[in-house]
């Protein structure tokens, strides 16, 4: 609607699709780690708190103060440290900057970024309270991802974390990268050194490109990278560094840091591989349904025995990047829809054990079969043009 009014072309379907996938896939196996994420602060709380601080205006207050500085930290280390990157870069790998854009988060993100809350549990913070304010801040982020905002009044612009602030820190260029970390508050970039004004518009990704639409690439793409790097980089105490120091270090002999180049904005082109429209349609429909299985394996996973967590998991996994493959035409791979509907029908009757289910799946799965043989059987058109 906001493309309609403004004219503006913000959102691409296989762009939109994919951040939303990579969100999906970051609550999937999320479902499996945050129990033991929050389970670390419980613990740490109960047992080692150095206070015990009552839930109280001013503690609510000290509390969001504290939480926005963590994520502040926690942010900047992500940017900083190559270990860390690899699990946030997929929020950073879209080359639109949309609403769609805040909901591209990496699955391994939260496994590095945590424990720097901990000062909190330590403090003794009550946790309930940590987990509904860390919440807010999450939820405050949304709504700076976006272009339809300029720059708010000064008073606002100085505090608080804007869209301005924040398409900064999505650009790829030299001068906008590693800049503006905050969540809610800027005044920690303020405070820290590393807030940038917003100049002339950000050109948005990262300097190199993964050019996919898989989510599960996406997820994996670093990490692949930094082993090839390790088996390449002489010595232990330089391998280490390739892990802890910033992205783009290099021992001097395989040529020193690789400092971000600027972006030839003439020349410079979106990835944007257009597969014909009935297949961007089906894609649509098929990505709606599995939206609709992962709220449900959302709101029933605590009630789910562990093999129907996993049984769930890998199929809501395995949709988004089938989705990611038809969209790419990786055309070694796509007849492999075939196989995922029937699955995805088998696996959801199984585990829903309801007759209806059943039914109303296996009608979804032979007309999607159909569909797809159909849009198939047309020779597939795919363009590259620039965005």
């Amino acid at each position: 609607m906001i493309q309609f009014f403004s004219k503006k072309h913000i959102y691409r379907l296989n762009d939109a699709v994919t951040n939303i996938s990579c969100g999906i896939t970051q609550q999937v196996t999320g479902a499996f780690v945050k129990v033991f994420t929050i389970a670390a602060f419980l613990f740490v709380s109960e047992n080692w708190a150095v206070f015990d601080i009552p839930v109280t205006w001013w503690s609510i207050v000290l509390l969001a103060l504290g939480v926005d500085l963590c994520y502040y930290w926690s942010h900047r280390m992500s940017h900083e440290i190559n270990l860390f990157w690899g699990g946030h870069v997929v929020h950073h790998q879209s080359e639109d900057y949309n609403f769609s854009v805040a909901l591209r988060q990496g699955s391994f993100q939260g496994i590095w970024t945590f424990w720097f809350y901990m000062p909190l549990a330590f403090l003794g913070f009550d946790p309930t309270m940590f987990l509904l304010i860390s919440a807010l801040n999450t939820v405050y982020q949304f709504w700076i991802h976006t272009e339809t905002i300029g720059k708010l009044p000064k008073p606002i612009e100085f505090i608080f974390n804007t869209p301005s602030h924040h398409r900064v820190h999505h650009g790829r260029d030299p001068k906008y990268i590693d800049k503006n970390h905050a969540g809610s508050l800027i005044i920690w970039d303020r405070m820290f050194g590393t807030f940038q004004e917003e100049e002339e518009r950000p050109t948005y990704g990262i300097t190199t490109p993964i050019n996919t639409w898989n989510p599960v690439w996406a997820n994996l793409q670093h990490y692949v990278g930094m082993a090839d790097q390790l088996r390449e980089t002489p010595g232990i105490m330089n391998k280490l560094k390739v892990v802890w120091y910033k992205p783009g270090w290099r021992p001097e002999e395989l040529g020193g840091y690789q400092a971000p180049k600027a972006v030839d904005k003439d020349t410079y082109t979106k990835y944007n591989n257009n597969p014909a429209l009935k297949l961007s349609i089906y894609v649509l429909v098929q990505f709606i349904a599995i939206l609709g299985v992962t709220s449900l394996f959302l709101f029933t996973a605590d009630n789910m025995q562990f093999n129907q967590k996993l049984a769930f998991s890998v199929l809501i996994i395995w949709s988004v990047a089938q989705f990611g493959i038809l969209f790419d035409n990786k055309t070694r791979w796509v007849n492999m829809e075939y196989f995922r509907i029937f699955i995805a029908s088998a696996t959801s009757s199984y585990l829903m054990d309801a007759n209806w289910i059943a039914m109303l799946s296996g009608a979804f799965a032979i007309v999607s079969a159909m569909s797809f043989f159909l849009i198939r059987r047309e020779e597939p058109k795919v363009e590259t043009v620039k965005a």
